[in-house]
């Protein structure tokens, strides 16, 4: 049995613990800091978050845009002119076909009395407007555009007040940086798109039309359809920022006529290219033939 001094002792703890003061909540632990926010690291999150919205709304809209000048650009096989269809055009519905003489030069000065609107083949200037993708500004003269239809690219146009900007953009597609393309607004076109190469004429209503892209597999540097196979579309002497302004005026009784009577044919132009192998085809300032 315990002692009675063991239980007194007992009595006695029990008794002091129950006098002893209570403590107080959290007395005895070290002092509680108040949590801070981290500003800082909020900041760089949200400033990543706003670089990746900036890039995407920077980048998205240039990749979507090369997308669609990619798929604009793509041929489509079925309309690729071949040894057993030289001209697959003939099957687009629409299109307009017409024989002209090549090889026949005007001076820069000289107007020519083309026969259709926009012309596609006739006398032309010895110098061809820059087809290496061009999209022009503003309207081209004619007499140059032809001379570049003769080296078989294809010449986009359209009537400035029919088309709107996002059928302006489609058509670009078509154009931007490719090699025998251009494309040029035509003020007055009997409808709102053109499309022309060397004989060949296509006139449209709507960007959208699939017609486009068919004409443009068939015709554009289609070998069997244009007289100078393998001539260049460059031309450094012709300012695509400021090119021969469009004359649309009436001709008068001095124009070329389009037999070009009077006018003596290029042979150098009859065979295609420059006549000389490796050379590019170039036009001599000041309007004078140099086998182009």
């Amino acid at each position: 049995m315990p002692s009675r001094t063991s239980a007194t002792s007992a009595k006695a703890v029990r008794a002091a613990g129950k006098s002893s003061p209570s403590r107080k909540p959290g007395k005895g632990k070290l002092p509680g800091k108040k949590r801070e926010t981290p500003w800082a690291l909020i900041g760089a999150g949200v400033a990543i978050v706003a670089l990746i919205g900036l890039l995407a709304y920077s980048l998205v809209p240039k990749y979507l845009d090369q997308a669609a000048i990619r798929e604009a650009q793509t041929d489509l096989k079925e309309w690729v002119p071949t040894a057993e269809n030289q001209d697959p055009s003939e099957k687009i519905d629409g299109v307009v076909k017409q024989e002209y003489p090549a090889g026949l030069h005007v001076t820069a000065e000289q107007r020519v009395a083309y026969d259709k609107s926009p012309a596609f083949g006739g006398p032309h200037d010895s110098a061809w407007a820059n087809c290496t993708g061009t999209v022009y500004a503003k309207p081209i003269r004619m007499e140059n555009a032809v001379h570049s239809l003769e080296h078989g690219a294809v010449w986009i146009t359209y009537d400035p007040d029919k088309v709107d900007a996002a059928g302006v953009e489609k058509l670009s597609n078509y154009v931007k940086d490719r090699q025998y393309s251009m494309m040029s607004p035509y003020p007055g076109l009997d409808s709102p798109i053109s499309l022309q190469t060397w004989g060949h004429q296509l006139a449209l209503d709507s960007a959208d039309d699939v017609r486009i892209k068919q004409f443009i597999s068939a015709l554009r540097e289609n070998p069997y359809a244009y007289p100078e196979v393998g001539a260049s579309c460059s031309n450094p002497i012709f300012d695509a920022n400021n090119p021969p302004p469009f004359d649309g005026s009436p001709y008068g009784p001095e124009a070329v006529p389009m037999d070009g009577a009077g006018l003596t044919p290029d042979p150098a132009e009859l065979g295609g290219g420059s006549g000389i192998p490796g050379l590019p085809n170039i036009p001599v300032p000041g309007g004078l033939p140099a086998g182009q």
